[in-house]
């Protein structure tokens, strides 16, 4: 019998373990304070004996004092959960607000607004020069056998340019700019992808065991195969190849559509795709068919719909919906998970998520 460490990196090397890992897409603290009892992460993977702990948590960033000196933050209470940060450079200002709920964070006014506050952002925003692995060494020895450390390293968004550039100038006004400013938005992208690179250069060796890149912005059901074969795939291919590098493996973020990208994704070097999201959330995944197409060159993490098996099912229901998860990948290279963050869900319905995950051998 494998330990989980051992499944979850079999998984990761596209492998057949002795039966299908299992983990959660990250725990929201919503979920830990009203179900779990207010525990961390790691009391939550104790409260469900069998699922395989994947740790997310990322290493500090060092930065220059001058760099910092550079860009002067004061925040602005708006109003319950309204937060404006306000930045001062030696050119400028900028400025953007994050609203939130018990839920989650959401941008409400974004920091680049047109291409004056881009150059004065490319100027003057902190890049860290230098990376401290401590925490991450400390978690790992913590968990040990039981499973990973992942997170998504360093950026501006969630993963990689394009999802980084959205991020900061609006998804919509990414796009419009793409069709009406393709030159802008490529200098864009090279900006942010070096800015990447030199914190890459600057890490040494990665010490988590897997890196996300990617986002839900270079999803299908937001840009076409076109524009994700323009604005992602050039530099998505650098990043990951810097990324392999330094020592760690790369999984491609995408939560919508992903179909009609499947062979692009396969082509920029990640060793896997997630979050593999059916259509019964929203998107288009059809597991059993990306499995076929891309599976011998991809691992596959996700799939599960945690609407019906978490927040609206039952325990019967989990189970049969990791076994149709389990048959669609019948020969590894797979992790089942969650879709995306849960917020509500009996404990009960995650216990037989896991049970059947653990039933589900190769």
């Amino acid at each position: 019998m494998m330990t989980s460490r051992e499944r979850l990196l079999t998984a990761l090397n596209n492998g057949t373990p002795d039966h299908l890992p299992c983990q959660v897409h990250g725990w929201m603290d919503y979920y830990l304070e009203t179900y779990l009892g207010g525990c961390d992460q790691y009391g939550a993977y104790e409260h469900f004996p069998g699922m395989d702990w994947v740790i997310y948590d990322g290493p500090r960033f060092i930065y220059s004092p001058e760099a910092l000196s550079q860009w002067q933050v004061t925040v602005r209470d708006l109003g319950p959960g309204i937060k404006q940060e306000i930045i001062q450079t030696p050119e400028g200002t900028l400025s953007h607000t994050i609203e939130r709920n018990e839920f989650t964070p959401w941008t409400t006014e974004y920091i680049i607004k047109d291409e004056h506050d881009f150059a004065l952002w490319e100027k003057y925003v902190p890049v860290p020069v230098a990376v401290d692995w401590t925490n991450i060494l400390q978690v790992k020895e913590r968990i040990g056998d039981r499973g990973i450390v992942r997170g998504g390293f360093f950026g501006f968004g969630q993963g990689s340019p394009w999802q980084d550039f959205c991020t900061l100038f609006g998804t919509e006004k990414a796009i419009y700019a793409a069709l009406d400013q393709p030159r802008w938005v490529h200098h864009a992208m090279e900006t942010l992808l070096e800015k990447k690179l030199s914190v890459i250069q600057a890490a040494g060796k990665i010490e988590l065991d897997l890196v996300e890149t990617g986002g839900g912005a270079g999803s299908s059901t937001v840009i076409s195969p076109k524009l994700h074969r323009e604005f992602c795939l050039p530099y998505d291919r650098v990043q990951i190849k810097a990324l392999h590098e330094a020592g760690t493996k790369v999984v491609y973020h995408l939560c919508g559509g992903l179909m009609p990208l499947l062979e692009i994704v396969a082509e920029n070097g990640t060793d896997g795709l997630e979050t593999m999201t059916p259509p019964s959330m929203g998107a288009d995944t059809d597991l059993a068919e990306a499995n076929r197409r891309v599976g011998d060159r991809l691992f596959f993490i996700g799939g599960f719909d945690q609407n019906a098996g978490f927040e609206k099912g039952t325990p019967r229901t989990a189970a049969r919906l990791v076994r149709e998860c389990h048959e669609a990948c019948p020969n590894g290279g797979y992790i089942c998970c969650p879709s995306d963050h849960f917020f509500f869900g009996d404990p009960a319905n995650i216990q037989a998520f896991v049970d059947e995950a653990n039933r589900c051998t190769y």
